[in-house]
């Protein structure tokens, strides 16, 4: 008897009449970078913290979504997303050069694009074209400092945008083109005062930008879990903590 129903397992099987649930579950290995005080180091090194973080990591276990997460440099992280199935990047700018070459879930955050100079050189920018007879400091692989590029100015940039906050403080750039959140805190961290923002020429959201072969059915459920977070009011208190 035990034979035959074996036989009929198989049988209904090869006919796709029986469907077997999968057991194992999909995880998803986000990649991030220190870009204070969105995601960042911890104490110690041995943590990932950040406002981006926080909301990232509320939002996989609230979906039931198993995930890994790993701080790398900008480049690394953002090409693993690009490149290989199961791997996503936060904290993104989602841009129309982006937009189609990744699955998104967000916004997580704002982040506008500001040029920051010393308060005692009285730099005034008024628009784009302004800033161009200036010295302008941005990193490498950043969308701020790609987007100026695109907009025709000459970069001088260094492999982490910490260093630009030294650079501008000795005067060997005049402005820098960084985020509003993300310039201050490492000013400060620098022991940089007097920095003031002379321009803010684009203002951004910041999403996780999932590898493209990525299910839809993940997708959605994330961006639906993380608009449940925003009304529940889960998100605003994590960016309060930063404030």
């Amino acid at each position: 008897m035990r034979f035959f129903s074996r036989l009929l397992m198989c049988c209904l099987c090869s006919a796709g009449l029986l469907l077997i649930p999968q057991t194992q579950a999909q995880t998803i290995h986000l990649k991030t970078e220190n870009y204070p005080p969105f995601n960042m180091s911890g104490p110690g090194n041995d943590s990932i913290i950040g406002i981006s973080t926080e909301i990232v990591e509320t939002l996989f276990r609230r979906a039931g979504i198993a995930y890994t997460m790993e701080l790398l440099p900008w480049q690394r992280a953002f090409s693993l997303a690009l490149s290989e199935p199961d791997n996503a990047v936060f904290s993104t700018t989602r841009t129309a050069e982006r937009e189609e070459k990744f699955k998104w879930v967000g916004p997580l955050v704002e982040n506008n694009w500001v040029f920051l100079a010393k308060e005692s050189r009285n730099i005034s920018v008024q628009n784009l074209e302004e800033g161009k007879s200036y010295r302008v400091g941005g990193y490498q692989g950043d969308a701020v400092a790609l987007h100026l590029i695109d907009q025709g100015y000459q970069m001088d940039l260094t492999p982490k945008d910490d260093l630009n906050a030294r650079k501008i403080n000795r005067d060997r750039i005049d402005l820098w083109a960084t985020g509003h959140l993300l310039g201050p805190y490492y000013a400060k961290q620098q022991g940089v005062t007097g920095l003031v923002p002379v321009m803010t020429f684009r203002e951004t959201i910041m999403s996780i930008a999932f590898n493209i072969n990525t299910e839809d059915a993940i997708i959605d459920k994330l961006n639906t879990e993380l608009e449940a977070m925003k009304r529940e009011g889960i998100v605003g208190k994590i960016q309060e903590q930063y404030r």
